[in-house]
């Protein structure tokens, strides 16, 4: 006689839910930040373009690529730290740069450059940031600027200036936004910013197009394509490295052939990114062609891959199809609005501590082994990664 299995319990309805008050991964934390948030803000956070098919696609790319593990191997110190623009990070992680943190928390973007000071990471702040680029570099840690190339050029260089000024890293230009894509909800919601975020490098005039709650439609979109240059080429890139020693990611990169190019033209390194899914809704997901990219620049340059990231084995699927390192963007905002600073240490702590998980259990000591591992992907399986030269075992 067979006795029935009690069914599992649901999660008891309370003001802080245990997923809530520990969260046991990121998903658990998406949950949370969603209970919080309003729902204009969430959608904005959240959201892609058009139908979202690249917001989706980013996520299904990471599931249908198959880790193959080693074993036999010493794992007992199993170390994460990766060099990222000529540096030792804790990990092969970087915070990507988004736009308006106080909308998630008061505290913005100086919680996150505290939180990836702390866990040994690099923060990339934002052309709309909504703190000071100032203020933010006095937090401490490692900071990238990233930047739009904005209509007002005096006004771009001015912050090219003030980023030397305050001891930026590296300046990060977004090459793959003319203008914002085409973002439903936001429409739907006809998304304005709060009269208490501002576009804090824009001056105090630029944002009363963001923050115009008559608008019919987004009037962050509107305010975006208002201030940015849709005619943005590879001659701008030479501008920028006449005027900077700093060093110059490119972000929204996915086809080899700009991919080449950007390493002829001597960036330091590439983004493989579609955007998080926000701009041209079908774009490829990066992971799909980041293999292709990383053999287009043939080591004369990092490249670095963000869109979907969510476990520390996506971090080891990455570093095995050719990435120096990930960026991370959606969760750093789910732990922000959550948790603020200690939030994003969360997520920060979180990831660091997976991607060891992941390494030791795949029979990689240090991220610089991970590199070798094959990968496989699902439908049919076959083999997209061929390993780097390895010694005689």
């Amino acid at each position: 006689m067979t006795t029935a299995t009690p069914p599992v319990p649901p999660l008891r309805d309370e003001p802080a839910a245990r997923w809530q008050r520990e969260p046991a991964c990121l998903q658990d934390l998406e949950r949370a930040a969603a209970a919080v948030l309003p729902p204009d803000i969430w959608d904005f956070v959240t959201g892609g373009s058009g139908t979202e098919s690249s917001v989706r696609a980013n996520l299904a790319s990471f599931e249908q690529l198959h880790l193959v593990p080693r074993v036999l191997r010493d794992v007992a110190d199993c170390a994460t730290t990766a060099p990222l623009l000529g540096r030792d990070a804790a990990a092969p992680v970087a915070v990507a740069p988004m736009a308006y943190h106080r909308l998630v928390h008061p505290d913005g973007e100086l919680a996150v450059a505290r939180a990836a000071r702390d866990a040994g990471v690099p923060f990339v702040t934002g052309t709309l940031s909504s703190y000071p680029l100032e203020e933010i570099a006095a937090q401490g840690g490692r900071l990238w600027l990233q930047l739009y190339w904005l209509n007002d050029e005096a006004r771009l260089f001015d912050l090219v200036d003030r980023a030397e000024a305050a001891g930026c890293e590296a300046l990060m230009l977004t090459v793959d936004l003319p203008w914002m894509g085409r973002r439903l909800r936001d429409v739907r919601n006809q998304f304005s910013l709060p009269l208490d975020v501002q576009a804090a490098h824009l001056g105090d005039g630029s944002a009363s197009r963001a923050h115009d709650q008559a608008s019919r439609t987004s009037a962050v979109a509107e305010h975006t394509r208002a201030f940015m240059t849709a005619s943005l080429s590879w001659r701008h890139i030479e501008r920028l490295r006449e005027r900077t020693g700093l060093r110059i990611v490119l972000k929204g990169v996915l086809d080899p052939r700009d991919a080449r190019q950007a390493a002829d033209q001597g960036v330091d390194a590439i983004v493989v990114s579609n955007h998080g899914g926000r701009q041209l809704d079908g774009a490829v997901p990066p992971m799909a062609v980041l293999p292709e990219v990383r053999d287009a620049v043939d080591g004369r340059c990092e490249v670095l891959v963000d869109g979907g990231v969510r476990t520390g084995s996506d971090i080891v699927k990455a570093l095995a199809l050719g990435a120096g390192g990930v960026l991370v963007g959606r969760p750093v905002f789910w732990g922000l609005a959550t948790g603020g600073q200690a939030g994003v240490g969360g997520v920060l702590r979180m990831l660091t501590e997976e991607l060891r998980d992941a390494l030791g259990l795949a029979g990689c000591d240090s991220v610089e082994a991970a590199r070798a591992l094959r990968v496989v992907t699902s439908a049919p399986l076959r083999t997209v990664s061929a390993p780097y030269p390895q010694p005689r075992e």
